[in-house]
C-alpha cells in the first residue's frame, strides 16, 4: 500500500473515480491529498505569491471540500497554479514526498488529446512516482480486490513490477497473476528474410513456461501487440500493474509506449511503477505549507 497519496480533482467523474481508487490503495496510516491545478494563468507560479485570485480560489476549495464530503474521505485539499495539469501535479508530488499520484482517464475525445493536450498523458511523462490510473465508473464499483495482475516480459521495470505486486497481493489478499505478450521477430515480416523455424504456439507456450516459472503466480500469455493483448487481459483483474521504460520524448515517438496506451484502454484501474518510482532508498522532498490546504 501507499503511505503519501496525491490525487488529481477536476469537475467531472473521473476526480470521483480517481479518490475511489486512492482508497484502495492508501497505507491504513497512509495521507491522501485531493489537488486541482489551474492553468488558465501559466504566468503565475504556485506557492502563496502564486496562487491565482482568492475569490476564485475560494470557489475551488468549495469544489474540492464537496469531493471530499461525497466521497467520505478523510483527506487534506491544495490547489495550485502551473503551466500544464502533469508539471502542476508532478510539483505537488515533489512537494509532499508522495509515493502514488493518481488521476482518472481522460475523457477527452482523440482529436481533443490531439489538439490541448491529454492530462493524462502529462501526468504518466516524467511523473516523480507511481501514477494509477482509475477506469471510468470506477467509483460505483464494489470496493473489492479479488486478483492482481502483472505485464511481464523478463525486463528488469517488469521484474520490479512483479515483486512489488507480490507484496501488495499478499497485503489485500490478492490472488496474483502476470501476463507475457510475444510477437515474431520484425525480420521475419521484410522481404528477403530468413524463414524462422518457430510457430506462434510456440512462442506462446514457451511464454506461459516462463512465466510459470516464476512460481506463487498464474501464468498467462499471448501472441499480438503488449499493449493490446494487456488491455484483453484487464478485463479479468481488479488491477494491472505494469513498469516503465521512461523512453522520453523522442524514444516515445520511435517506440512507443505501452503505459500510455493502457492508460486510455485497461479495463481495470493501471498502476504504472515508474522509473523514477523505483528509487525508493532517495530521499523525499520536503513537506511544505501552501496556501489552501485544508487540514484533516
Amino acid at each position: 500500500m501507499f503511505t503519501q497519496i496525491v490525487v488529481g480533482v477536476d469537475e467531472y467523474d473521473g476526480g470521483r473515480d480517481a479518490i475511489a481508487l486512492a482508497k484502495r490503495l492508501i497505507a491504513p496510516d497512509g495521507q491522501i491529498t485531493l489537488a486541482f491545478v489551474e492553468t488558465s494563468e501559466p504566468h503565475r507560479y504556485r506557492g502563496t505569491s502564486g496562487m491565482y485570485d482568492a475569490c476564485e480560489g475560494e470557489r475551488t476549495l468549495d469544489r474540492l471540500r464537496k469531493a471530499r464530503e461525497q466521497a467520505a474521505v478523510d483527506a487534506e485539499i491544495a490547489y495550485l497554479g502551473s503551466r500544464s495539469v502533469g508539471r502542476g501535479l508532478h510539483e505537488l508530488a515533489e512537494c509532499d514526498g508522495a509515493d502514488l499520484l493518481v488521476l482518472g482517464s481522460c475523457r477527452r475525445s482523440l482529436i481533443g488529446r490531439v489538439l490541448i493536450g491529454d492530462d493524462t498523458r502529462a501526468a504518466l511523462n516524467g511523473a516523480p512516482c507511481a501514477v494509477a490510473i482509475a477506469p471510468a465508473g470506477y467509483a460505483t464499483e464494489p470496493a473489492v480486490m479479488r486478483e492482481i495482475g502483472v505485464g511481464y516480459d523478463g525486463s528488469p521495470e517488469s521484474e520490479h513490477a512483479l515483486g512489488f505486486a507480490r507484496k501488495l497481493a499478499a497485503e489485500v489478499g490478492a490472488k496474483l497473476s502476470a501476463f507475457e505478450a510475444v510477437s515474431l521477430p520484425s525480420y521475419a515480416f521484410t522481404a528477403g528474410s530468413v524463414p524462422i523455424d518457430v510457430t506462434v504456439e510456440e512462442l506462446v507456450r514457451d511464454a506461459q513456461q516462463r512465466v510459470a516459472a516464476l512460481s506463487d503466480v498464474e501464468p498467462h500469455a499471448a501472441y499480438g501487440h503488449p499493449a493490446v493483448e494487456l488491455a484483453m487481459y484487464s478485463a479479468s483483474l481488479d488491477l494491472l500493474i505494469v513498469g516503465s521504460r521512461s523512453y522520453g520524448p523522442i524514444g516515445r515517438l520511435v517506440h512507443g509506449s505501452t503505459s500510455q496506451q493502457l492508460a486510455h484502454t485497461a479495463r481495470c484501474p493501471l498502476l504504472v511503477l515508474t522509473r523514477a518510482a523505483r528509487a525508493t532508498d532517495a530521499e523525499k522532498a520536503p513537506r511544505i505549507e501552501r496556501e489552501g490546504m485544508i487540514p484533516r
